[in-house]
C-alpha cells in the first residue's frame, strides 16, 4: 500500500485557473488538468527564480518530490502550449498558507499580496 501523499504548502491560488485557445471550446479530451502544487512548483523555480532546494524548503517537501512535480508540470504546459490544449489548474494535495507560519521560517514573500491568504481574517474581524 503507497503512502498517502503529503500536504505541499502553498503561498496563494492562481489568479485565473484556465487558459488556453479563445477562438474555440475544448472537448475534455482537449483539455489537461494540472495540479495547484504544479502551478506553485512552476511559480517559485521559473518565476521567481529559486533553485529545487529552495522550492521545497518553501513547499515543506523533499527536493526529489519538487523536481518529480516541476517535470509533470512543465510536460503539461508544453503539451497545452504545442497542441493548442485548454490547461486547467485545480486539484491536488496541498495546504493554503495563512501567513501564519506554515512557511518555514517565515519565508513567504506574498504575505500582504495574497488576500486569498487574509480572507479568514477578515472575517473573524468584521465579527
Amino acid at each position: 500500500m503507497p503512502r498517502p501523499t503529503k500536504e505541499r504548502n502553498i503561498c496563494c491560488m492562481p489568479k485565473s485557473c484556465t487558459f488556453g485557445p479563445l477562438t474555440r471550446s475544448c472537448s475534455e479530451q482537449e483539455s489537461i488538468c494540472m495540479t495547484i502544487d504544479e502551478y506553485e512548483c512552476i511559480r517559485l523555480i521559473d518565476l521567481s527564480g529559486c533553485t529545487q532546494e529552495e522550492c521545497a524548503k518553501r513547499m515543506s517537501i523533499a527536493r526529489s518530490t519538487v523536481q518529480m512535480i516541476y517535470n509533470e508540470a512543465r510536460k503539461k504546459m508544453a503539451d497545452s502550449l504545442v497542441n493548442g490544449k485548454q490547461l486547467h489548474i485545480k486539484g491536488g494535495t496541498f495546504r493554503l498558507c495563512d501567513g501564519n507560519g506554515c512557511c518555514p521560517a517565515g519565508e513567504c514573500k506574498r504575505k500582504k499580496a495574497c488576500p486569498q491568504r487574509f480572507a479568514g481574517q477578515e472575517k473573524e474581524i468584521k465579527k
